[in-house]
């Protein structure tokens, strides 16, 4: 269960977060294997003095069309797969609604299956 939020300055109009959602949720169906309906994503769009980055940390030229994507996981994933995932993400999101890959941040926190519940006070992927 992907927990995805997603974080761009504001004045983005619906459509654009509509597909920001879809290609991200499409990478992980392909690449992390996501169930179908496992689908938990929180926009933030923040003002221009909120949202504070480094143009060109490690050489890659940013610019305010930046979206920062953090995805809190199951720690299940090998490296092949967040590799492939994170390229998938930025191939997708180019072609809708036409990010930079510059412009993809990702940000993947890795958690134990039992730091989740999704509702009744259980925690469903516990034996």
């Amino acid at each position: 269960m992907p927990l995805v939020r997603i974080d761009l300055r504001a004045g983005k109009p619906p459509e654009h977060l509509r597909a920001i959602a879809d290609g991200i949720y499409a990478a992980m169906r392909e690449t992390f294997a996501v169930p179908e309906d496992d689908r938990f994503m929180l926009f933030s769009q923040h003002a221009a003095e909120e949202f504070d980055y480094h143009p060109g940390y490690l050489g890659i030229r940013r610019s305010d069309d930046l979206v920062i994507v953090q995805i809190t996981a199951n720690n299940t994933r090998s490296l092949a797969q967040k590799q492939a995932f994170y390229a998938d993400v930025a191939r997708r999101l180019s072609e809708s609604p036409g990010l930079r890959p510059e412009d993809v941040l990702i940000s993947l926190v890795e958690v134990p299956k039992e730091n989740w519940s999704f509702g009744n006070g259980l925690a469903q992927y516990v034996a």
